[in-house]
C-alpha cells in the first residue's frame, strides 16, 4: 500500500498460530479497511500495511494450500 498510516496508537495482537517458538506475527485490527502486520520480536521496527481485502485473499490462499504446505 502506498498510503502513510500512523500506527502509534495501534492495539497489536499476536497471532494465535504463532505459538511460543519466537516466530510471531502481530496484527492491529483497529484500522477499518487496513491490516497492519509486524514482527513481535521487533515491535519498534517496520510494519507492513495491507488492504483488508488483500490480506483476506492472502489468508484464503494459504488456507487452501495455494502456496504448498506451510
Amino acid at each position: 500500500m502506498s498510503e502513510n498510516v500512523d500506527l502509534a496508537g495501534a492495539s497489536w495482537s499476536k497471532s494465535s498460530y504463532s505459538g511460543n517458538g519466537g516466530q510471531c506475527v502481530e496484527v492491529a485490527s483497529d484500522f477499518p479497511g487496513l491490516m497492519p502486520i509486524r514482527d513481535s520480536k521487533d515491535p519498534q521496527g517496520p510494519a507492513l500495511v495491507f488492504s483488508a481485502e488483500g490480506w483476506e485473499s492472502f489468508v484464503a490462499a494459504v488456507r487452501s494450500g495455494e502456496f504448498g504446505e506451510v
